[in-house]
Order: structure tokens, then sequence, then C-alpha cells
């Protein structure tokens, strides 16, 4: 938790706020310019300071289909480096972390130091599931080693677990997630993140309390977070937050200034 602490300023309810960089070059669905997207990314996180979010994190999440994670081109981690770089720039003083989808946990690590950023999120930490993109094997071994060889064990790694996003964990079904959860902390996590059953769906507010009682480490909220019951997860150490911002809740669309402002002002008045 001391680490957690130093990093956010506060124990609980940070709110980490998402920007979701448009498809990068080499991914189907580009129809931009890499510096276009890094203005667009500037612009975001721009709005999110003004806001008062405690931190921002970057996921390559218009880069649809994803690939699995040995299947990641250089073109992406290239991108992602330099979106990365840029906003460290803009924002020096904020924790700002960063996502490489799907489960490009060792890209994530290395683009963190090479741009200064503070944090991952990691998907695949311990133990395998299927995903709409294919088999996720558990990584934690071949991830924490490649962190200590390139000297990167002050970047933090919020690792989810049981993840329910178009994920299937019959391999695992005799696993409780607190029991998942354990086992990401007893393998170095730094937080483990609870989610719920797709981008934008809230979490199951038992699923949090039985991990919050079984772990001793940050247990973050990875979706559904909204103004209207961030009061049900204000107890989580922190919130990921995107497409509560984004018009019409969808996180596709463009960021409604608006609704962040009224998200940060219902947080600071609850916590």
């Amino acid at each position: 938790m001391d680490k957690f602490a130093a990093l956010f300023g506060r124990q609980g309810g940070a709110v980490i706020a998402m920007v979701h960089v448009r498809a990068l070059p080499g991914t189907p669905r580009n129809t931009q310019k890499l510096p276009e997207i890094i203005d667009e990314a500037l612009q975001e996180s721009e709005i999110y300071c003004k806001a008062g979010v405690d931190a921002i994190m970057l996921e390559n999440m218009h880069d649809l289909p994803y690939l699995v994670p040995d299947k990641i081109g250089p073109e992406v981690v290239a991108s992602m480096t330099a979106v990365a770089c840029h906003v460290r720039r803009m924002v020096p003083n904020l924790p700002c972390g960063i996502q490489v989808l799907s489960g490009a946990n060792n890209a994530a690590i290395a683009i963190a130091q090479a741009a200064g950023l503070n944090f991952i999120r990691a998907e695949g930490f311990v133990f395998s599931h299927v995903a709409d993109e294919g088999l996720m094997n558990a990584c934690a071994g071949e991830m924490m080693r490649y962190r200590r060889f390139i000297q990167a064990e002050n970047i933090l790694t919020f690792t989810d677990i049981k993840k329910k996003h178009r994920s299937s964990h019959a391999i695992t079904a005799d696993l409780s997630i607190s029991e998942t959860a354990r086992a990401a902390e007893f393998f170095g996590s730094d937080g483990v993140i609870v989610t719920g059953t797709e981008t934008g769906k809230p979490v199951s507010c038992q699923d949090l309390k039985a991990v919050q009682q079984n772990v001793n480490i940050p247990v973050l909220v990875g979706s559904g977070v909204t103004s209207q019951n961030v009061s049900d997860y204000i107890s989580a150490n922190a919130l990921i937050v995107g497409s509560h911002f984004k018009r019409d809740g969808l996180w596709s669309n463009e960021l409604i200034p608006k609704r962040v402002e009224t998200f940060m002002k219902k947080v600071r008045k609850i916590r």
C-alpha cells in the first residue's frame, strides 16, 4: 500500500482516467497519421488534468481486432511509445500508466520505462484463460523477470484477475476470484483489478468485497464506474474510468469534458 499511496497521494478512491488512443498505424481501423493521434491524446489528457483526475492511463483500445501478445508488431510499440512520451511531457507531475492490448505486458513495461510512466495494467498475470483474441497464458514469471531485467521495478504492475471482458475461465472454473487474487498477490502484483462483464459494465459489489477481504495489496475497479454508482465503489483503492466520460457512455465516442467535471465533483464530495 505504501508504494500506491506514495504515487497517487491517497490510499483510496483514486481516479485513473482512460485515454483510448485512436487506432494506430498498421491496424485495421487506422485512418489517421500518428501526429493526429498524438494530438487527440494530448487534448484528452488536458481535459482530464483540468478536471482534477488523480492519474491518466493510455490504452490502444481502438486497435481492433486485437492480437495475442506474441503477435503485437513493433509498429504498435513504437507508436504507443511516441504517444506516451508526448503525454508525459505535457503532464510531468501527474501519475501516468499504460496498457497495450492484448496482454502485451512486457511491451507496456518497456514503453513505461522509456517514457517515464509510473504503472502498467497487465492482463493474464496468473492462470490462463480464453479470450476472444485467443488463448491468454499466465505471464507473471516472465513479466516480473523482464521488469527486473530492464531495471524497471519502480513501475507498478496492476493486474487483471478473472477478467470477464469477453473471456472464458472454464479452465480455472474451480478457482474463485478471491483465490485468483491471492495468487496474483503471491506472485508479486502491485494491485489487482476487478472488472465487469465487458468494457463499461459495472463490477459485482460482491466480487469487489470478496477480493478486498482476501488480499493486502491495492484493489482497483476496472470498469463500469459512473457518477450514479461511484458511491458503491469508492472503497476501492482506485477507479479506472473511461467509457463514462464519453458521449452516451460508449468508449469509442468522443470525450465530453462536462461528464468528467461532474464525475470528479461527485468523487471529491464523497471521498
